[in-house]
């Protein structure tokens, strides 16, 4: 597996990516068919978040869903570690289901599989499988009071709402943007309070 590790206004050194690379070597157990993981470390300077001020980001490229996982701490060892924990469960998770669609037994829906998972709130972004075109765009309107700082394409890939809501707990995110398979149309499901998910489709 490659691993490519790079920090946004932020240097890190060579000790770092090596225990980054030992953690993920760990997680291989799951998958042999792992091909590329990212890891991005952000750091928050608002002196108020010191507690949560270190973001690490892991993104898994697989021969099939991509998986996603990040953390914060006050170090970014402690934030590793527990994106690892996540990661390394999403990626048990995805090594279930394999599984048992192998062994053509019916499989557990999405509700069931994640009822015990806690709820995460903070916000996620909306994403397709990979391949995807990521841009960084510059370009500001200082009349506007917002801006996009960043695009995204992917790649649509029909698929069922039971497996639209599976890569968006494997990816970590609160909703997730596909390609309905029965409709047609683009959908996205989300998290709701408690266990509950929603959707919403496009008219046409």
């Amino acid at each position: 597996m490659d691993i490519v590790v790079k920090g946004r206004n932020v240097e890190v050194p060579d000790h770092y990516r090596e225990h980054v690379a030992d953690k993920l070597s760990k997680v291989e157990r799951y998958d042999q068919k792992l091909m590329r993981a990212d890891v991005e470390l952000f750091h928050e300077r608002n002196p108020r978040q010191s507690d949560t001020c270190q973001r690490v980001e892991i993104t898994v490229m697989t021969k099939g869903p991509v998986i996603r996982a990040e953390a914060q701490a006050q170090d970014f060892y402690a934030a590793l570690d527990c994106a690892i924990n996540k990661l390394d469960a999403r990626l048990r998770r995805s090594a279930d289901r394999r599984r048992v669609h192998r062994g053509r037994h019916a499989p557990m829906s999405v509700a069931a599989a994640t009822a015990n998972l806690p709820t995460d709130l903070t916000g996620g972004v909306a994403t397709l499988a990979e391949p995807s075109v990521e841009t960084e765009l510059a370009e500001h309107d200082e009349n506007q009071p917002w801006r996009i700082v960043r695009e995204k394409e992917h790649v649509a890939e029909p698929m069922t709402v039971d497996d639209a809501l599976f890569q968006m707990e494997l990816v970590g995110h609160d909703f997730y943007l596909f390609l309905d398979k029965d409709s047609g149309r683009p959908s996205v499901v989300y998290r709701r309070r408690g266990y509950d998910y929603g959707i919403l489709s496009l008219a046409v």
